[in-house]
C-alpha cells in the first residue's frame, strides 16, 4: 500500500514550500493582520502567476485539471506559512460552486478570470444562526418577471470587502431543502457589507441584502436545486480546512521540536526531559494522524466517491488534534509562546477558526454518530 505523493505531486508541493518560503514570511503575515484588506495586489498578481487559482478547473475553462487531493497539497502548503488572501474563499468556495452548479455559459466566462486572478468571489452562505444544514438558510429570493429580488442577512462570509461576486444562497421554495445559489455583485444596489473583528484576523463579514434585484441569468443551476452544490461545497471546504490545518500543525511541531533543543534549564536542553519528548512525541503523532485522515477523505472526494462519513471524521478528528497540538506547543515553549513576538500565536488563533469552520467537531461526531447508526 503506497500512501506517498507521486512525482507531479512531489514537484507541486516542492515547488509551493520554495514559492512560499520567498514570499510569505512571518513579516509579511503579521503586516497584513493590519491591512485593511488582508492582502496585497502583488502577492495576488504572484499567486495568480503560480497556477494555484485555475489549479483544480478543468483546461477547457483555462485550468490546470488536477484533482482535489492536489488542491489539497497546496492548502497544506500554504496553511503552513498562513499565507493571507482570498484564494480559500475565490478557489474552493466560489470557483468550484460555479464549477458543479454553473452553465456552460457561466464556467466559461467566469472560471477563466478566477484562474488569472481578475475574479475574487466567494460563498455566502451562513446566517445569524451559525447553521451549517438547510434550515439554517432563512435568505428569501422571489421571482418577478425576468428578475430575482434577494433579501436577508449573510454572516462570517469570508473576504466579502474584497470579493468580485458574491454567491448568495437563498430560500426559493417552502421545502427544507429549496435552496438556490445566485451570483451577486458586490456593488449591485441593496448590498451592504460590514467587516467582523475575528481572532484570526481572517476578514469575515456581515452582508446585508435589502431587496437585490438580479437578472434570471444570475441564478446558477436550476431552481431549488442549490442545496446539492453546497453540499459538496461543504465537504470540499471541510477538507480544504483540514489540509490548511494540518500544514499549520506540522509548522508547530517543526519550531516546538526545534525551540525544545535550543532551550536550556538545569543546564540541560529541556528537549532531553522526558516530560517535553511525550509531548513532542504526542503532537508528531497528531500531525501525522491528520495527515493521513485528511488526504483519505481528499482521496475519496477526488474520487467521487461516497464521502460523508470520511469527512465528518476528518473534520472532527482534525479540530480537536490541531487544538491540541497548539496547546502542547505553548506548553513547551512556555510563557514566551503566549508573547506577540512569537509565532505560536499566529497559529493558535488560527487554530480555532479553522476549527469552527464548516462545522466544529461536535457537529461532525454527530453525522459519524449518525453513520455508523446511533
Amino acid at each position: 500500500m503506497d500512501l506517498g505523493l507521486n512525482e507531479a505531486q512531489l514537484m507541486l508541493k516542492n515547488s509551493a514550500r520554495e514559492f512560499l518560503d520567498a514570499e510569505c514570511p512571518t513579516t509579511y503575515v503579521r503586516e497584513m493582520e493590519l491591512d485593511e484588506r488582508g492582502y496585497t495586489t502583488e502577492m495576488w498578481q504572484k499567486v495568480a502567476e503560480q497556477g494555484w487559482l485555475g489549479l483544480i478547473f478543468p483546461e477547457e475553462y483555462g485550468g490546470f485539471g488536477l484533482n482535489f487531493v492536489d488542491l489539497s497539497i497546496l492548502l497544506e502548503e500554504i496553511g503552513r506559512v498562513m499565507l493571507p488572501g482570498p484564494l480559500f474563499s475565490t478557489v474552493v468556495m466560489g470557483g468550484m460552486t460555479i464549477l458543479d452548479a454553473g452553465s456552460e455559459e457561466q464556467k466559461k466566462e467566469l472560471l477563466p478570470q478566477i484562474g488569472e486572478g481578475q475574479l475574487i468571489v466567494t460563498l455566502a452562505l451562513t446566517e445569524p444562526s451559525a447553521r451549517w444544514d438547510a434550515q439554517g438558510v432563512e435568505t428569501r429570493a422571489t421571482q418577478s418577471g425576468d428578475n430575482w429580488s434577494i433579501s436577508g442577512t449573510k454572516l462570517f462570509v469570508p473576504n466579502a470587502h474584497v470579493s468580485d461576486t458574491y454567491v448568495v444562497a437563498a430560500r426559493t421554495g417552502d421545502g427544507e431543502k429549496d435552496i438556490s445559489l445566485f451570483l451577486v455583485p458586490r456593488n449591485t444596489s441593496g448590498v451592504s457589507q460590514t467587516l467582523l473583528k475575528t481572532i484570526a484576523s481572517d476578514r469575515q463579514s456581515e452582508v446585508v441584502l435589502d431587496n437585490v434585484s438580479v437578472p434570471s441569468s444570475a441564478l446558477l443551476g436550476e431552481v431549488n436545486k442549490g442545496w446539492d452544490t453546497i453540499e459538496k461545497v461543504l465537504a470540499w471546504g471541510a477538507i480544504g480546512k483540514c489540509a490548511e490545518m494540518v500544514g499549520g500543525a506540522q509548522e508547530v511541531l517543526d519550531m516546538t521540536v526545534e525551540y525544545v533543543k535550543q532551550r536550556t534549564q538545569f543546564g540541560r536542553p529541556i528537549g532531553s526531559f522526558q516530560a517535553i519528548q511525550h509531548h513532542c512525541a504526542n503532537m508528531a503523532t497528531d500531525v501525522e494522524g491528520s495527515r493521513y485522515i485528511t488526504y483519505q477523505a481528499a482521496w475519496h472526494l477526488s474520487e467521487g466517491m461516497p464521502a460523508e462519513n470520511e469527512v465528518a471524521m476528518a473534520k472532527a478528528w482534525v479540530s480537536e488534534a490541531y487544538r491540541r497540538i497548539c496547546a502542547l506547543g505553548h506548553q513547551c515553549h512556555g510563557a514566551i509562546g503566549f508573547t506577540k513576538e512569537h509565532n505560536m500565536q499566529l497559529y493558535s488563533r488560527r487554530a480555532k477558526a479553522a476549527e469552527l469552520a464548516f462545522g466544529d467537531s461536535d457537529y461532525h461526531l454527530e453525522a459519524v454518530a449518525e453513520a455508523i447508526g446511533l
